[in-house]
């Protein structure tokens, strides 16, 4: 599969996570994202191979498995390649046990350790938001934590790369519930994207490419705050432990799950936005009859 140009120097590899690629003008290129597995990267270097393009830097936007699962086979390829990341993420890609480890939050069951939840481990540098010369290229990195702990949005000229800041709307459609680790954080990072001047196209990391960033953060907006309101309808009236939410949101959204990657994945998005109404006063967390609960906020306490 060959790149698609989004401006002059900057491509991407489309595919169920996409690869943005930068040219550094000698035949170099920083990787942004190298997918899920060996059988990704091995079309992206195929597709910058095709264009006389040799990977520079890789640049991991965050630490889930399908962005940094092909950094691995990359690196037989090219074993003295760079490899950047937010901090917090980068410890992660390191030691990706952590990423199975949080979500289920003890050592991981074998069901809980398949490749889209634990990539292979690479030796990532961490490095801050702000400007960066990374493999030969000017690139601006950009804050916008929520959907990870950390994470980066990546801006080349007028080209945005969101990462998994923001989701195309077939993704949205495809996965009601999007993930996240901080349901309030993720919010204000949309809105800070839609807040940029000058951007003429925008790449998410799952989704094709769109000219209209304020229709893209819009419709983002209106699915986080969907499934809030779920959350809320949810505990509206009892108290309830987080598989209680969980499983009432499903049935909300008319969601069916059938693999334990989904139902810890859920879980955390469930539990995230549980925090974000704790934190507005609207909701209370509480320990009945030796489970962990929670309860709409009323005025009576």
């Amino acid at each position: 599969m060959p790149l698609t140009d989004l401006a002059s120097g900057v491509s991407f590899l489309a595919s169920a996570v996409n690869s943005l690629v930068v040219e550094n003008g000698r035949g170099g290129a920083l990787i942004v994202d190298t997918g899920l597995d060996d059988s990704h990267a091995r079309k992206l270097l195929a597709a910058l191979a095709e264009r006389g393009l040799t990977p520079s830097a890789i640049l991991n936007t965050h630490s889930h498995a399908d962005h940094h699962g092909g950094n691995a086979f990359m690196l037989k390829r090219f074993p003295d390649l760079p490899i950047y990341a937010p901090p917090l993420e980068a410890a992660i890609i390191k030691h990706p046990l952590l990423e199975p480890l949080y979500l289920f939050g003890a050592c991981p069951p074998p069901e809980l350790q398949s490749k889209f939840l634990l990539a292979p481990a690479s030796p990532a540098q961490p490095i801050a938001a702000g400007q960066h010369l990374l493999g030969g290229v000017e690139v601006e990195l950009i804050d916008i934590a929520g959907h990870a702990v950390q994470m980066f949005a990546v801006r080349v000229g007028a080209v945005l790369y969101a990462a998994d800041g923001l989701f195309g709307p077939e993704s949205l459609q495809k996965h009601p519930l999007t993930f996240c680790a901080d349901s309030a954080a993720q919010k204000a990072s949309a809105q800070r994207l839609g807040a940029l001047a000058g951007v003429e196209v925008v790449l998410v990391g799952h989704g094709a490419p769109t000219t209209d960033l304020a229709e893209l953060v819009r419709v983002n907006l209106a699915a986080y705050e969907r499934t809030t309101s779920a959350v809320e309808q949810a505990i509206a009236g009892r108290a309830a432990s987080v598989d209680d939410v969980l499983a009432e949101v499903c049935r909300l959204l008319e969601l069916e799950m059938t693999q334990a990657s989904a139902v810890v994945l859920n879980r955390a998005v469930i539990s995230a936005h549980l925090t974000e109404l704790c934190a507005a006063g609207r909701a209370r967390l509480q320990v009945q009859g030796n489970r962990l609960l929670f309860a709409a906020h009323t005025n009576s306490g």
